[in-house]
């Protein structure tokens, strides 16, 4: 599937068009980096439990791991990105598969269906990271019909996904005007509440996921190659704050060395909704 350069300035809000090349800059190698979260994206699709014969809108579907899991179930799925680098990969891998679903290019912000459109929505670590939470909230609810449900798996703001970030962060320049919030504020109930509450009924469960690498230097491999925001940091740095950062990052996930390697428990939240 191609995704022409005119879609992406027709289909991506103006502010997001630096995030969306920042994101789609891991590619196919971005699919290494859904690896390490399968049990969490299983542990978001199974509490889903999309109605039978229901569409379901994959929101931020990156390289479509959740959405090939809920087309494996006979689940009519749509996944939908502002990433067209990955959505190129999520389509061939479902391609691959012989599974059916719909990958179009997308803003969380500003989603590209009619209102009501779902049974389900569901994101995986995905929504968390816009620009403006409310806009991609009310997307979320927008698109939902009445009893339709939501599920999001999003990390916690205390966990090691937070540590690890923080790291990252202590090599990029400070940005311009105000920042935008932070995206772990989506993995506590009481800002999920705020965003959502006025249109879901909303439930909550705490999970931790796993990420096992033989070393910390792999983990590096990974991220540096799949990751956007780390890749497009790495490539902006010179050779001294390079290595440095390569040295943090590695020593970070070597930390919780194993006798078999390195596994990092990563705390998330899962929410889930029923529209009103």
């Amino acid at each position: 599937m191609a995704f022409a350069t005119e879609t992406l300035d027709n289909s991506i809000r103006s502010h997001n068009a630096t995030f969306s090349a920042t994101w789609s800059s891991g590619g196919a190698a971005y699919d290494e980096i859904s690896r390490g979260i399968l049990d969490a994206i299983e542990h978001c699709t199974n509490r889903l439990a999309p109605p039978e014969g229901g569409r379901v809108l994959d929101v931020a579907t990156g390289t479509g791991w959740a959405a090939r899991r809920l087309a494996e179930r006979g689940v009519d799925v749509t996944g939908v990105d502002f990433a067209p680098d990955m959505l190129a990969t999520a389509q061939e891998m479902a391609t691959a598969r012989n599974l059916d679903i719909a990958f179009e290019l997308g803003d969380a912000e500003a989603l590209p269906y009619p209102d009501a459109s779902f049974d389900a929505v569901l994101s995986s670590f995905g929504v968390m990271f816009v620009q403006r939470p409310e806009d991609a909230a009310a997307e979320l609810a927008r698109v939902c019909k009445p009893g339709g449900s939501l599920a999001l798996a999003t990390w916690t703001p205390d966990g090691n996904v937070f540590e690890m970030f923080k790291i990252m962060k202590a090599y990029m320049p400070q940005p311009d005007g105000t920042p935008p919030p932070s995206p772990f504020e989506w993995g506590a109930p009481k800002r999920i509440t705020a965003l959502l509450g006025d249109h879901f009924d909303l439930a909550f469960e705490r999970g931790t996921s796993f990420y096992r690498e033989p070393n910390g230097r792999a983990a590096w491999r990974t991220f540096v190659e799949g990751y956007g925001p780390l890749r497009t940091l790495a490539g902006k740095l010179g050779a001294d704050d390079l290595d440095a950062l390569e040295r943090d990052f590695t020593a970070f996930h070597d930390g919780f060395a194993t006798d078999l390697g390195v596994c990092v428990p990563r705390d998330y939240l899962v929410t889930v909704g029923t529209r009103r």
